[in-house]
């Protein structure tokens, strides 16, 4: 991930870190649900503010891996078909839908990026970072203060993609366009600096143990670890 087409350890090693910790979440919430286990093992404060951190990690991460994409266009498009999958197979099978969880996100993102990325770039680097942390924080008021009730099909059937949601509306993983976008496109902002090299040299000599390794296949876990540990769970189930 540098102009010599090296990979930058320590972004994989974060990328790694976080597909960890998602896997440990869903780990406990397979438990919770399926095995009795109790709800605060799944769902706390402290997990809740835990959850979204790491998730806004691996967002973020994502920006930034996005400004060293040849094609982000490509890259999104794959993950929108895996994220269609998933949406088949949840709603289809295991009847626990995911309507928009966050690959869908980060499909649309890379695909949003690919498409718009020349408007962002005009954007002065000093100032994007306050653009987008400002964007962030103004989302997440707009989204708590508006409740949709709606009749109006494009409204109840649409705009909860955007991250305004009605009564009644469920998927087990969601992450909306607003306001994760912006983490997003904030990650692209750092990827242009790791990128051009700006950081200190360290930044690029650190090389931490196993999880480099996981976070280039971070794609290929998260898309297998959950049909794994619910196939464990369901074993268990069978022969306890």
């Amino acid at each position: 991930m540098e102009k010599s087409n090296r990979r930058i350890e320590i972004i994989d090693a974060l990328r790694g870190l976080s597909v960890v910790l998602m896997v440990i979440h869903h780990l406990l919430f397979n438990i919770w649900q399926f095995l009795d286990g109790p709800r605060w093992l799944f769902t706390n404060p402290v997990f809740d503010i835990l959850h979204l951190i790491f998730a806004g990690l691996f967002i973020f991460l994502s920006g930034v891996s996005s400004r060293f994409s040849q094609d982000n266009i490509r890259r999104g498009a794959i993950v929108a078909v895996f994220a269609v999958i998933i949406t088949y197979v949840t709603v289809r099978v295991v009847n626990m839908p995911i309507w928009f969880g966050i690959l869908h996100l980060l499909g649309f993102s890379m695909l949003f990026y690919g498409l718009t990325h020349k408007v962002w770039n005009l954007i002065p680097k000093m100032i994007a970072p306050y653009a987008y942390i400002a964007a962030i924080v103004l989302s997440v008021m707009a989204l708590s203060d508006m409740h949709l009730t709606s009749d109006t099909a494009w409204m109840r059937d649409g705009l909860w993609i955007l991250g305004w949601r009605q009564v009644g509306y469920v998927s087990h993983d969601y992450f909306p366009i607003l306001p994760w976008i912006f983490v997003f496109l904030l990650g692209t902002w750092a990827g242009w600096f790791i990128k051009e090299r700006k950081l200190p040299t360290g930044f690029y000599n650190i090389k931490p143990p196993i999880f480099p390794a996981i976070g280039r296949k971070a794609l290929i876990i998260y898309l297998l670890h959950q049909p794994i540990l619910y196939g464990l769970v369901m074993l268990w189930l069978r022969f306890r």
